[in-house]
């Protein structure tokens, strides 16, 4: 499994929002400025993490962005799938895309536990862990 830039864009601006939040609004301007990351490209990912209800979003001359809930309420899970969509470490074990030799596959559950195994680790692992450095 690969993830994108999109992905790891997400998890940085949000981490860098719940940083920097406290009752302020957080502007595409400076998460673009501190994070070095296109206004273009960072609309697209603020868009999706609004979308999700992981952001909330502020018009006017003091808007900008804030977590939707505290940080230790939001996991990588929901960012990743926010940003990239389901995410599997590989496609045949995906029941719509399930390997038609998937009964007889040898390996199959070697690719079943990996994938359990990020999945677990990103839903079990929140946005205040990550920006505590509590991920080790």
């Amino acid at each position: 499994m690969k993830i994108s830039t999109k992905g790891r864009y997400a998890l940085r601006v949000m981490a860098d929002i719940a940083l920097s939040s406290d009752d302020k609004n957080v502007s595409i301007m400076e998460l673009s400025s501190r994070n070095s990351i296109s206004d273009k490209y960072l609309e697209q990912i603020i868009s999706l993490m609004v979308k999700n209800n992981l952001l909330l979003s502020f018009r006017g001359s003091q808007g900008g962005y804030k977590l939707s809930r505290p940080a230790n309420e939001i996991t990588i899970g929901e960012i990743m799938k926010a940003a990239e969509g389901n995410f599997e470490t590989v496609s045949c074990i995906n029941s719509n895309e399930k390997c038609d030799k998937a009964d007889m596959c040898l390996t199959v559950n070697v690719w079943a536990k990996l994938d359990k195994i990020v999945n677990d680790f990103f839903n079990s692992t929140t946005l205040d862990d990550v920006i505590h450095k509590r991920v080790l």
